[in-house]
């Protein structure tokens, strides 16, 4: 592309970086948000702290892809705060105590700071107890995103400062949405099938949904259009949502148990096939399925 004499090279930077199309597509105003109606409807009090610019400290507990990093972004945005961003994977006490000196600046300037932490379950006590007395004096709001059950994985002091919004999986009508959106933003046409095959993959998460999108578009299109073979190639082996030990895991376990339990042998084969689909190990299905005979049907039977 030629550039013009007056173009500015950073502007120009910018405009030509990539940005995987779930970041180009991320919301950044209320109403674009799709799913999460039940902590998002008219007078809730997240739905008010967006609407109004207000904040507090909260903590973000759901599966990938749903939407907890956008609806942090969006509250920090929406109140003119300033963001520090943290990840527990990566980051240690150091990194909190950069962060909360950052917070304590902008409080002596008059301006707000959120301290976002990815995966908080992953710090340790001592990594928790670092940023909680800031917390508490106002010096900063902490905004928090886990994948896991947070009684467990985060201390009770830290949890009674913080309010716990659960997201959920998106549903499928929701993954259409998206899905559409998507491939409209790349140019893409899918077929109502196509749409449906890619929300049943990504299962409940859009992240995923929208860089199946994107390597479907990257895929040799005629004119926007994506043959049948070209398609399925793309979807193979994609595996369903799991996880080894954690809550997806348990839930799973427990779904198959309950089918069982309540006679409902439909379910019972979904969530069999639903787990060794997601790679758990055979064996485990295998010792729950002796237990549940003898807990649930009896020895006898």
């Amino acid at each position: 592309m030629v550039s013009d004499l007056f173009d500015d090279p950073a502007a120009a930077g910018e405009r030509n970086q990539y940005q995987p199309l779930a970041a180009a597509l991320r919301p950044e105003l209320p109403e674009q948000l799709v799913g999460q109606a039940h902590i998002l409807k008219k007078g809730s009090a997240l739905r008010s702290a967006l609407e109004q610019g207000t904040l507090h400290s909260m903590l973000f507990w759901g599966p990938p892809g749903v939407g907890k990093t956008t609806l942090a972004r969006m509250l920090c945005d929406r109140a003119s705060a300033k963001l520090i961003s943290l990840s527990a994977v990566t980051d240690g006490v150091k990194a909190i105590r950069e962060a909360v000196a950052l917070a304590q600046s902008e409080k002596q300037h008059g301006r707000q700071a959120v301290l976002f932490v990815d995966e908080v379950h992953r710090f340790n006590k001592a990594q928790q107890d670092a940023f909680l007395p800031f917390v508490e004096d106002g010096t900063l709001f902490l905004l928090g995103a886990t994948t896991e059950n947070p009684a467990f994985e985060l201390n009770t002091a830290l949890l009674s400062r913080v309010r716990v919004y659960r997201l959920e999986p998106l549903s499928a009508v929701d993954l259409r949405q998206i899905i559409a959106r998507g491939a409209m933003y790349v140019g893409l046409e899918l077929s109502d099938d196509q749409q449906g095959k890619i929300a049943a993959i990504a299962d409940g998460d859009a992240r995923r949904a929208l860089n199946l999108v994107e390597l479907a578009a990257n895929a040799d299109c005629d004119d926007g259009h994506l043959s049948e073979d070209a398609f399925d190639s793309l979807l193979t082996g994609a595996p369903k949502r799991f996880d080894k030990g954690g809550d997806q895991f348990y839930d799973q376990i427990s779904a198959l148990h309950k089918a069982v339990r309540g006679s409902s042998p439909d379910a019972a084969l979904y969530w069999y096939c639903r787990m060794l689909d997601g790679g758990c190990d055979a064996l485990y299905v295998a010792r729950r399925v002796v237990r549940m005979a003898s807990e649930d049907i009896g020895n006898a039977d």
